[in-house]
C-alpha cells in the first residue's frame, strides 16, 4: 500500500512554518530569517519513502490588513491551501493570541480533513504553560492531534511525521521520487539573495525589495569544475533605498554579493559567479505587471 497527500502548513508570520517544513523534508526549502513576512510564495517540499510521498506546502503567513497588492497575493497563496489539503497543520507559538472571529479559525471549523495543531518554540516556555495552551486550544477547535514541538531543535518533529503518515490517505506519487520541491534552482537563488537582504539591511529596506534572476547558466571553471553564472537584479521601491542597498563606495552591495554567493554555493553544491544590480521601480508592490513578473499574479 502506497500513501500520498498534500500536508498544508498554515499560520501567522514568523511562527516557524518554514523551519518546520525544512525539519520535516530535511532540505533547506524555504528561506528562514527572524523577520516576519519572509515567505512570500507557496512552496512545496516533497518527502519520499519506499511506500509514501508527502507533499508539504509552506505558505506566507496570513496578513491581517494587507497594504499592497503583493500582500493580497500572499494572502491568496495562504488561503489556497484550504482547497487542496489532505491534512492541515496549523502552527502557533506560546504568547500568540487568536480572536474568536479570526478568519483562519473560522475556515478551519469547516474543513473535513485531519487537522493538527503544532505549538512551536516550546523550548521558550515551561511545561505548565504548554499544558495550559493545549487545554485552551482543545476548547476552541476539534483537532485530530495537538503536538508541542521545537522545529528549530527538531524536538517532536519525528513524532509529528509519524502521526502524519498514520493519517495520510492511500494514493500514488504525485511527483518523481527523486524530486524534493516544485521550485527551480533559479527560484531558490532569488530567495537566498532576498534572505541575505533581510539579514544585512534594517527596517523597511528588505520589505521594499524583490529579486529577479535575469540569467542563470550552468558552465564550468577553467579547471573543469561545475559553475553557475547568475545575474540578478534587486528592485527597490525608492531611490533612497537603492543608495542604501549599494552603500558607500559599493561596500554594502559587495558584502551582500559575497554572503549570497556563499549561501547559493552551499545550496547548489557547486561554484557560483554572482553579479548583482539594483534598479528602482516605484510602487512595484502595487504594479500588476511587475507582480506577474515576480510570480505573484497569474
Amino acid at each position: 500500500m502506497h500513501k500520498s497527500g498534500f500536508v498544508n502548513i498554515i499560520g501567522r508570520p514568523n511562527v516557524g512554518k518554514s523551519t518546520l517544513m525544512n525539519a520535516l523534508v530535511g532540505e533547506r526549502m524555504s528561506i528562514i530569517t527572524n523577520k516576519p513576512q519572509t515567505t512570500r510564495h507557496r512552496i512545496f517540499g516533497i518527502l519520499n519513502g519506499d511506500d509514501f510521498q508527502i507533499v508539504f506546502s509552506d505558505t506566507p503567513g496570513v496578513i491581517k490588513n494587507p497594504a499592497y497588492k503583493m500582500q493580497e497575493a500572499m494572502n491568496r497563496f495562504a488561503h489556497s491551501t484550504f482547497e487542496d489539503a489532505d491534512l492541515m497543520v496549523l502552527v502557533t507559538e506560546p504568547n500568540e493570541t487568536y480572536e474568536a472571529d479570526d478568519p483562519i479559525l473560522k475556515r478551519l471549523q469547516h474543513i473535513e480533513v485531519p487537522l493538527f495543531l503544532i505549538i512551536n518554540k516550546i523550548d521558550l516556555s515551561s511545561q505548565g504553560q504548554i499544558l495550559a495552551l493545549i487545554e485552551q486550544w482543545q476548547s476552541r477547535l476539534s483537532f485530530t492531534k495537538i503536538l508541542p514541538i521545537s522545529a528549530l531543535h527538531q524536538q517532536g518533529t519525528q513524532e509529528l511525521l509519524k502521526v502524519i503518515l498514520e493519517h495520510l490517505p492511500e494514493g500514488p506519487a504525485y511527483f518523481p521520487t527523486d524530486q524534493i520541491t516544485d521550485r527551480t534552482e533559479r527560484f531558490f537563488a532569488s530567495e537566498i539573495i532576498r534572505e541575505k537582504i533581510l539579514e544585512l539591511y534594517e527596517q523597511e529596506i528588505p520589505y521594499s525589495c524583490e529579486v529577479d534572476i535575469e540569467d542563470f547558466k550552468d558552465t564550468e571553471t577553467k579547471t573543469g569544475e561545475p559553475l553557475a553564472r547568475i545575474n540578478a537584479t534587486i528592485y527597490a521601491a525608492r531611490k533612497t533605498q537603492k543608495a542604501i542597498l549599494i552603500g558607500k563606495n559599493g561596500d554594502a552591495i559587495k558584502r551582500l554579493g559575497t554572503e549570497a554567493r556563499k549561501a547559493i554555493e552551499t545550496f547548489l553544491d557547486r561554484k557560483v559567479f554572482l553579479e548583482l544590480h539594483v534598479k528602482v521601480r516605484d510602487n512595484w508592490r502595487d504594479d500588476e505587471q511587475m507582480l506577474r513578473r515576480f510570480g505573484y499574479q497569474e
